[in-house]
Order: structure tokens, then sequence, then C-alpha cells
């Protein structure tokens, strides 16, 4: 019997109309697992070279991993893969809240969707059954709009709808595919492939809430370990308190806060201060007048006890914020507010609320809109081009302004839409040497300036720069590796990770750090698992716990060396993806600026980043991830000891 897995996975073709049950083997679970790596492996399967992102060729798929539903915190996780219309890599991006759970419970483990309808359609799947339904009454609708239209429509609001907006609709390259209205499939623009396709949502629905698990009694110990481990752990206290905007003033301590469009690392104590967690904890929070934040401010996943969840209510100047569009983490603070150098909290609560009505992803909308702020400022463009919004830094009404031409691609709005590379390139080359981007990716609120190690993986991560793909530089210091011995320190070491090294190093030892735990976190990607719940350093559970959990819900017995290799699996199929499609270690770079400019102001004052050290590092990971020095991509040998010969031949065919 298979454990923990539905054994069907549901193939859509949108052009015909049809819908197909396939029921893998139990090879294929054992060899993919879930999530990212099953994505991965219908793209390559199923979509030629060169494919527009946005034609009907183009794989979408939504999966699962095998302890998906399982009753433990932090499993109800599902990924989005598909070819990036804003990088033209591997696209690749995972939501949390109650739609993946649902769907495991709905009868499947991956939905792939292939093709385009002819008119707007929304798949409805509940209890094994599904079918396309007309969506053109949809159409247009912003997020919550639909869920309310829906659960009428259904008659059941329980139902979970993953979902595009406006914006995915209008092919903005950044689109967000939405859960809950507030959970976003964010990064490499997963939702205007989904709109391009006509899919307006996936409606999900399972009556039973039973997984079959091989070790029940298992899971339910490690489920009441974890809980125990919750209450007395302030770093996942401190994150299920405040979010993840409780590293606003930590991060502008140490100069780590892009600030005017990464300028500098810092915009002052006081003024980061007004947009911290802290502060959106106690004035934004749901219940925040009334003392009641804990009770009804945050909210959280299937079966999570942390609940991190921001859930805000205000207004900014008299437009409501609204509980169901969620809350702004600590990415959307730093790029409508360090990055736009805006210290109004409210108006950045609202940013991200436009966002998740109409579908965008918070990181590239606001980094892209503080790219178009330097070019306002250095002339490049003015208010005749932009409509008449007077776009500097510090104008929270010019940023509103600004994000709602984006989403409805209305005037400049529409030239931003593209994306910031794609804007640059219509700026001129002026405009491109402002560019903060990777693989033509916005990069998020973490500076290779100050750490070093997120920058090399910003510089080789196959989707472009995240900062969700490997532990952080600080988190191998001395000072912190040394002083967590019974959780980090332990962790770490079992990664073969002892040496630990400061933050600003690039030396070999950095780079085994940077790599090792970018397959730990391309496992979690694959078992679809939350990395503040599970990690292999601060989280509430590391690797091995990720390991025993597995092991109980599937019966197959897992290793924590077992998960390495499943990260190594997934990253390199992706970078076996990305070669295919004309990549090489050409695109593996940092922004010129880093090199040539240095910082200013704050803890970070004169850093800049030194080019050869850069690309001895570089060199280094391609000779640890044993991969062609040359090209920077996966050899034959490396995928055939991986298991993966077949996507060796996959790439060379095309």
């Amino acid at each position: 019997m298979l454990y923990g897995y539905t054994g069907r996975v549901l193939h859509v073709d949108l052009t015909r109309g049809s819908l197909e049950v396939e029921e893998p083997t139990e090879d294929f679970y054992r060899t993919y697992v879930g999530g990212s790596a099953v994505g991965l492996y219908y793209l390559l399967r199923h979509t030629p070279r060169d494919t527009d992102p946005l034609g009907p060729e183009n794989t979408l798929t939504f999966a699962l991993s095998g302890i998906t539903g399982a009753p433990i915190a932090g499993q109800s996780r599902a990924t989005a893969v598909a070819r990036s219309p804003l990088t033209g890599a591997v696209g690749d991006s995972q939501a949390g809240g109650f739609w993946p759970a649902e769907l495991k419970f709905a009868g499947f483990d991956a939905i792939v969707v292939r093709g385009c309808a002819p008119e707007p359609v929304f798949l409805w799947v509940k209890d094994g059954a599904y079918e396309l339904r007309d969506a053109r009454h949809l159409w247009g609708m912003t997020t919550r709009r639909v869920e309310d239209v829906l659960f009428q429509e259904l008659g059941d609001d329980r139902v979970q709808v993953a979902q595009v907006g406006p914006a995915g609709e209008r092919g903005v390259r950044f689109a967000s595919i939405m859960n809950k209205a507030s959970r976003a499939h964010g990064r490499t623009g997963m939702g205007a492939v989904m709109g391009a396709k006509r899919l307006k949502a996936v409606a999900v629905r399972g009556s039973s809430k039973k997984l079959a698990m091989a070790d029940p009694e298992g899971v339910r110990r490690l489920m009441q370990e974890s809980r125990v481990s919750l209450s007395g752990d302030t770093d996942v206290m401190g994150l299920a308190k405040y979010g993840t905007a409780s590293v606003v003033v930590p991060q502008e301590i140490r100069g780590n806060l892009p600030t005017r469009h990464w300028a500098a690392g810092s915009m002052g104590l006081d003024r980061a201060e007004a947009i911290s967690g802290e502060v959106l904890y106690e004035e934004l929070l749901r219940g925040a007048t009334e003392g009641a934040q804990d009770k009804l401010g945050r909210d959280t996943c299937y079966a999570c006890a942390v609940r991190c969840k921001r859930v805000v209510e205000s207004e900014w100047h008299g437009r409501e914020i609204h509980p169901r569009s969620g809350g702004p983490e600590y990415e959307t603070i730093s790029t409508f507010g360090a990055y736009c150098d805006v210290t109004d909290l409210r108006a950045i609560a609202y940013a991200n609320q436009v966002c998740a009505e109409y579908g965008v992803d918070t990181i590239s909308a606001g980094a892209t809109i503080a790219f178009a702020m330097e070019c306002f400022e250095a002339g490049l463009i003015d208010s005749i081009d932009t409509g008449g919004i007077e776009l500097r830094f510090g104008s929270a009404p010019a940023m509103i302004a600004m994000l709602e031409d984006l989403v409805a691609r209305r005037g400049f709005g529409d030239v931003l839409a593209e994306g910031t590379a794609r804007a640059a390139a219509r700026l001129g080359r002026e405009a491109e040497s402002l560019l903060v981007t990777v693989k033509s990716q916005e990069l998020p609120a973490h500076m290779p300036q100050t750490k070093r190690g997120i920058g090399l993986i910003y510089a080789v991560n196959p989707f472009g720069a995240d900062h969700m793909s490997s532990a952080h530089d600080p988190m191998y210091e001395e000072e912190v590796y040394g002083n967590r011995p019974d959780k980090q320190q332990r962790r770490l070491r079992r990664l073969g990770l002892t040496s630990p090294q400061p933050a600003t190093a690039l030396n070999p030892e950095k780079v085994r750090f940077a790599l090792h735990t970018q397959y730990a976190f391309s496992a979690l990607d694959t078992l679809d698992v939350c990395h503040f719940v599970f990690g292999p350093a601060w989280q509430l559970m590391g690797l091995e716990e990720l390991a025993a959990v597995y092991s109980a819900v599937t019966g197959w017995e897992t290793t924590v060396e077992d998960l390495v290799t499943v990260g190594a699996r997934r990253l390199n199929m992706m970078r076996a993806f990305n070669a295919r499609e004309g990549f090489s270690r050409e695109q593996d770079t940092l922004p010129s600026r880093f090199f040539a400019r240095p910082l200013q102001g704050g803890a970070s004052d004169g850093f800049v980043l030194d080019e050869s050290e850069f690309r001895a590092a570089l060199e280094e990971y391609y000779r640890q991830a044993d991969w062609d020095p040359a090209t920077g991509n996966p050899t034959r040998a490396t995928l055939e000891r991986l298991g993966l010969g077949w996507v060796a031949d996959a790439a060379a065919a095309g």
C-alpha cells in the first residue's frame, strides 16, 4: 500500500478540454518525492525547448509531497512549476495555507496543466471527482471577490481556491497565484502562466481529512514533541508573535536593510523602527486596539501551531485595509518601505493588499517601483512619462499610484509590469546600470555586501535571486554557531559544516556552507514543508525530524543523507532545464553596481564586493557541485549518479 500519497496525478489539457488521471509507480514517488522535483519532472517531459512561457505548450504543475496533509506543523505547502515569463529560466514557487492539504484530501498529489482554454475556465476538484467549469463571470474579479462568488456557487465556504487575479490575466510578468486570497506563489511569475492559459482558478474540497500513514502513532509523537519544543523556542515564538517583520530592526542595525533601491544598507534606526514588526503588531494587527492581537491578529496554515501569518486591519487615506488580505512580512515591508524609502507602515500594508487582490509578487512589485524612483530622480524619466506621478523616494502616495497603474497595466505601469530588466532595456543603457536583478528577477531584501554566501547563491540559483534557497551567513558565524550546540551547531554538523566563518567571508568553506545548505533547502521545497518549521539551522525542527516524519508517514526509512540527495537531485534538474534553454555560467552573476558602488551610511557604509573574490568562489562552487566549470551546468556523469540519466538525454534532445 502507498502511504502518504494518493497515487493519483490529474492531467488537464485546456486546449482539448480533457482531464485524465495518471497513477505513478512507487518508484516515481521514491525518486522525485513531491513538490518541486515532481513539477520539474513534468516540465522536462512535456515542455519543448524554446517554449514561449506564456504559450500553450508551457506546462504548469501544482505538486504536493507525501507528508502534505499529515497532522504536523509546517507540511501544508504546494509548489508551482513552469517556465518563467519573467526570467525565461525555470520557474518555481511555493505557497502555504489550507489549499495544499485540501488538494491531498480531494484525492490528488499533483495537477499538471497544459494548453490554453478558448474561454476562461476554473477547475473544480472534489473527493476524487473533477471537471472544468465556465469562469467567464469570474474574469476580471479580484481575489477576495472570486472566493466569495465560488463559495456561493459551490455551496461550501470551506472550499479552498488557488487563483490568478487581474494582474495574472493581464500578463504582468511577476504575477502570483493566490490562495486564501492572501497566500502567494509569488516569485517567477507563475500567475502570468496560469492567466495566459485562461485558467482562472483551481477550487478543491476533500470531505475526509484522514491521511493514510504507515505509522500514525509515530507521527503523533513527533507532533507532540514539536508542540513542546515550540513553547520554549525563542526564535520561533518571536516569529509567531511578530512575523518575519521582526527582523527589520536587526537588519537595519547590521547595515543589511536595502534602502533607496540599494544605495545604502540603512535607512536610520528611528525610520526602520517605524516600519518594524513590533509597530505592526502593536498598531495594525487585527484586534490591536482591543489588545487582542494573539487571538485575532495571526493566521496559520493547516495543522500548524506556529501561527505566523499576519492579519492586519486598518485604513490608509480613507481606504480600507481588509483582514482577508493578510498583512506585510519582512520582504514586503522592505521592498515597499526601505527600497522606496517610505516609512508609512499603513501605506505598506495597503500596498500588500493591492498585491494580494490583483495577484502580484510583492518583492518584484516593490523593487520595480523603487527602480523607477531611482530612474526618476536620475532624470531618466519624468512626470510626463509617469502620467503626472512625481515618483520620488519617500512618497507613499506616488508609490501606491504607480502600483495601481502597474497591476492595471496602465500608462507607465505597463512598462513596469514587464519587470525591471525589460523596463531598463526599454529606457536605455543608463537605466540598465541601475539594475538590481539576477537572471532578470529582482533581488529580495538581504544584501550580498554583508552576506557574501547568500550573494553567491543569488548568482547561481536557477530561478534567479532567492533568499529562501540556502541558510544565511550569520547562521555560520562563530558567535551564533558556538552558542547553540543543542540545535544549530548539531544540525549544521550533520551536514558536515564544522568550521564557522565570518559573514563577509567568501572562501571555500563558506562555499561549502552555501552549497550544502542549498541542498537542504532544496529538499524542503521537494517535500513541500515550511522553511520556518523545518530547516538546517535555527528552525523549530531540523532535517533529522523531517526525515523521521517522512519515514513515519510513508513507511520508507529515510535519513538526513537521503534528504540531501533529494535536494541535490532537484537542484540538478533545474540547472539541466536551464541548460537546455541556453543558460550557462554567464547568467551566474550579480548586479554590476554591487562591485562598483560602495554602500552609503549605516553599519555597512563603504561595503563593496570584490569581483575577483566572487569569481573564485563561483569556480569553487562549480567544483564542489560537480558541474562543468566551463558552462556551470551539470555533467552527464553527475546526472547519472543522481539517477537522472534521462534528464541529460532530454536536455540534449530538447
